[in-house]
């Protein structure tokens, strides 16, 4: 098959064409980094993203039998808005109909609500919507927080944080879950959704959750870590980590991000699909994890 591959080149999409090219197929790249170094040594070709020429969205994606859809914003920064996203998104599946491709694999967020007063919530339902009213087939995949390849932000910063400061705030009690998901395991279920003929949504989930206070202090012991971890407002710890980003020239943690965490909505409500034990992974990447901080910044925007 001929499957296009939103972002190959950034974290999700890197390990799912990966696994696509082993299997023989015929992959390329839709992207808003099209001079972002190649990891592929070539063999997956470059076009651009650009959600504002939906004739070229077309003509980039005519041939392709699946398009698999990691696109999404992490937060608002310039015209670059979650609406926007949401836009955006319906704009490429369009052109994805338009362009004759079969099947859709798009990359969700575990407990979206169209209800929800979190744009990043609703605006995933909004996008869930968008894919299953076009009338392709498709898996729509549900991932809590992912974890893993030394590219993940949330679990990585707070080991960097650790690592660098004598105390931890934690917002509220901590009694809040996290089901972190590798994103070996989530690459996985992405690959079998490229394959299956069936329309799904599932969740990606690990193995195993903890709540937010668990889970810091578990990073904390096996990175030789272990700082005090002080249960603050949670409008204190987003002022501290918003003074901390000044300094990474980076954003640390938004107040939507705060809101979601608090509400339990990094765990799932399904059986885990994720086969990577979080506890035994941490373990294991000891030494590198939180060893450099992770910029969004960096990573889209520079």
């Amino acid at each position: 098959m001929k499957i296009a591959v939103t972002g190959a080149f950034s974290y999700s999409g890197k390990y799912i064409a990966k696994r696509l090219l082993a299997r023989g197929e015929e992959v390329i790249t839709l992207t808003n980094h099209p001079n972002r170094p190649n990891p592929f040594a070539g063999k997956i070709p470059a076009f651009p993203l650009n959600f504002e020429k939906p004739a070229e969205l077309e003509n980039n994606l005519r041939g392709v039998d699946v398009l698999v859809n990691t696109y999404w914003v992490r937060f608002d920064k310039g015209s670059n808005t979650q609406p926007k996203a949401v836009e955006n998104t319906k704009a490429l599946v369009n052109a994805a109909v338009k362009a004759g491709v079969k099947r859709i694999v798009h990359f969700s967020i575990a407990n979206p609500s169209a209800d929800s007063h979190l744009p990043y919530y609703w605006g995933k339902a909004a996008n869930e919507k968008a894919v299953t009213d076009f009338g392709l087939s498709y898996a729509i995949l549900r991932p809590t927080v992912l974890v893993g390849g030394g590219e993940d932000i949330l679990i990585n910063n707070i080991a960097f944080l650790l690592r660098h400061f004598p105390f931890f705030f934690i917002p509220g009690d901590g009694s809040y879950g996290i089901q972190p998901v590798h994103v070996e395991d989530l690459a996985d279920l992405a690959v079998e959704g490229v394959y299956s003929k069936e329309s799904y949504v599932i969740d990606a989930a690990g193995p195993d959750s903890y709540t937010f206070k668990e889970l810091v202090q578990l990073v904390g012991e096996t990175i030789g870590a272990n700082r005090p971890l002080i249960s603050v407002p949670p409008r204190l710890a987003l002022f501290a980590a918003q003074f901390l980003s000044l300094f990474v020239n980076d954003v640390i943690l938004t107040p939507e991000e705060v809101d979601g965490l608090m509400a339990n909505l990094l765990v799932s409500h399904e059986p885990a699909r994720g086969k990577t034990i979080f506890k035994d992974w941490l373990k294991e990447n000891r030494e590198t994890v939180g060893a450099k901080y992770a910029s969004e910044l960096k990573r889209h925007y520079s």
